[in-house]
């Protein structure tokens, strides 16, 4: 039976009182080792001191100034801009891009079961906050057939595919699957074509 590690979720953003960092956590299941593996790797990362390394103090103070900006930055999901080789198109909160269907009409979604596995819809518990270049006033939610609140960007649902896990990461644009066409977007809400 594989070992079961902690690993943080979307949406580590809270700081507390005391400085611990609030964060959800899922489990992943761990080969037998690994945990050895990384307790080590982990261990020779912070093996320098900082009187050896010049660069140290830079990243300490980088790392600060991160953990403030995304304890400043608004909880819950999000909607932002990346990079990708189709130029910049919306992503959720860390990085992974955003599609429309053709065959949804209005806020409704035409993409259950099959459909569904293949292109997740981006489930949210809340509306979206925009992130860099997202428009706040083009996000909302609808609620889908199965009571789930699912994001929307320029009215229409958006969705996830299910092989694209990199920040920007596009592998499906204009695929033609379950009677429609997916196409990542841009900021303005229009897809690419």
């Amino acid at each position: 039976m594989p070992t079961l590690i902690p690993w943080p979720d979307e949406g580590v953003t809270d700081l507390h009182p005391g400085g611990l960092l609030d964060m959800r956590i899922r489990l992943l299941p761990v080969v037998a080792g690994a945990p050895v593996i990384l307790a080590l790797a982990l261990a020779a990362c912070g093996s320098s001191s900082a009187k050896d390394d010049p660069v140290a103090p830079a990243t300490a103070n980088a790392e600060v100034a991160s953990t403030q900006a995304a304890a400043a930055s608004p909880r819950g999901p999000k909607i932002k801009v990346v990079g990708s080789d189709y130029g910049r198109i919306l992503s959720n909160g860390r990085g992974r891009a955003l599609y429309v269907f053709t065959a949804d009409h209005g806020k409704g979604s035409n993409c259950s079961g099959d459909c569904a596995n293949a292109w997740p819809p981006y489930i949210v518990k809340s509306k979206p906050v925009a992130g860099p270049g997202a428009k706040e006033d083009l996000i909302g939610t609808t609620r889908r057939s199965d009571g789930r609140l699912q994001a929307t960007y320029a009215g229409h649902p958006v969705y996830f595919y299910v092989s694209d896990n990199e920040p920007g990461e596009v592998l499906c644009q204009a695929a033609s699957e379950f009677g429609g066409y997916w196409y990542v977007l841009r900021a303005n809400g229009k897809a690419v074509h």
